[in-house]
Order: structure tokens, then C-alpha cells, then sequence
């Protein structure tokens, strides 16, 4: 799977569950920087996130697969899944570099307030020489720059996604009170959720 300078977007995130603010996000991004695949990436392990409510990796990565499908420009990957552990985005970093080839300009996707606190990230020295980040944030959202360390400054990029008010804790909030969740989330994964009984009250 060598390619030329090929144009990367990586979207990596718990996706719990995938929301339209995503499918938006990733849409947008990759019309505004000329990437010629967004792959969405769900964590196996998030280390930064609390697992009370993050349902099984399995029912994420199927969420994720019937939310892009219907974008040719979209595809997922279960690398983190499949790796096993806690979920560091360096590692994720290096082995799709030797997947799609030393050429490609990776871009990795991520919400603002993640940026904000990318120094706590794993092993985060060589990551701006691995990919170009891209933040995507709410409206109305204010990214502290001076909080931000200082040789990711220029490798980060700041996108407003308007669809991003939509948050994955609104939807399972409201999935548990028995209210709709209609057009908050593609059509299919919405049946998912419900046929598998996700984020209900216990």
C-alpha cells in the first residue's frame, strides 16, 4: 500500500458513540486540506477517559464502520483495538506509517480541548514531526495558544466545526432519560445502539 505523498487525515478518538459532530468535522477537514482519506481511528483503551460508561471497544469499531461507510473518502481502522492495552496516539502514528508508506503526510484530527492538553499525551516529543495536527473545535470555543507547547504551536492547525456542539455525553445522557436522539447520530448507528440496548440505564 505505497503511496506518493499521499494525504492522510487521521481521526482518532473513543467515539462513544460516533456523533454527526464527527462525521461534519472530518467532512469539512478534509475538503479544507486537501486530504484524500479521513481514517477514523477508535482507541482500544483510552488512557486519559474515565471506562464507566465507555462500552465495549467491539460495539465502537461497528459504530464507527456504519457511520463512515457511506463516504467514499472514509474508512476505519481497528489498529488501536487490535493492539491491545492503552491506546498512545505515537504508536498509532508509527505503524500507519509503515502501512501507507514513508511518503505520506499524515494529518492527525483531534478536538481542541485534547490540544490543549497535549502535554500530558504519552511520549509526545516526536509528534509534530510525525503528523500535522488539526484542531477542530466548538463554536464559541477559545484555544489558550500560550498553553500549548511550544514546537506543536506550528504544527497545529485550528478549524471551528459548528456541528461539534453535538458531544457524545449529551447523546448517552439522553439515551438514559428516553429521549430521542434522532438526526444527533447516522440513521444506522442510531438502530444499533438501540437493538444492542447501549448507554440505557442498568
Amino acid at each position: 500500500m505505497k503511496r506518493t505523498s499521499y494525504r492522510l487525515g487521521i481521526m482518532g478518538g473513543t467515539f462513544n458513540p460516533i456523533h454527526h459532530g464527527h462525521l461534519v468535522a472530518a467532512e469539512i477537514i478534509r475538503d479544507e486540506f486537501k486530504l484524500q482519506e479521513v481514517l477514523f481511528v477508535p482507541s482500544g483503551k483510552p488512557p486519559h477517559k474515565e471506562n464507566d460508561e465507555i462500552v465495549s471497544p467491539e460495539h465502537r469499531w461497528m459504530m464507527t464502520v456504519l457511520a463512515t461507510a457511506s463516504n467514499e473518502y472514509f474508512s476505519a481502522s481497528a489498529i488501536e483495538i487490535e493492539r491491545g492495552g492503552e491506546s498512545y496516539t505515537k504508536d498509532t502514528l508509527l505503524e500507519l506509517k509503515k502501512i501507507y508508506g514513508e511518503k505520506t503526510k499524515m494529518h492527525f484530527i483531534t478536538g481542541g480541548d485534547a490540544i490543549a492538553e497535549i502535554s500530558t499525551w504519552h511520549r509526545t516529543e516526536d509528534l509534530p514531526k510525525l503528523a500535522k495536527f488539526i484542531a477542530a473545535s466548538r463554536p464559541g470555543y477559545i484555544l489558550d495558544w500560550e498553553k500549548i507547547d511550544a514546537h506543536f504551536r506550528k504544527a497545529t492547525s485550528l478549524i471551528e466545526i459548528p456541528a461539534l456542539a453535538i458531544s457524545s455525553t449529551e447523546i448517552r445522557r439522553r439515551i438514559r432519560e428516553g429521549k430521542t436522539i434522532k438526526y444527533l447520530v447516522p440513521e444506522v448507528v442510531e438502530k444499533y445502539i438501540y437493538k444492542n440496548r447501549l448507554y440505557q440505564s442498568r
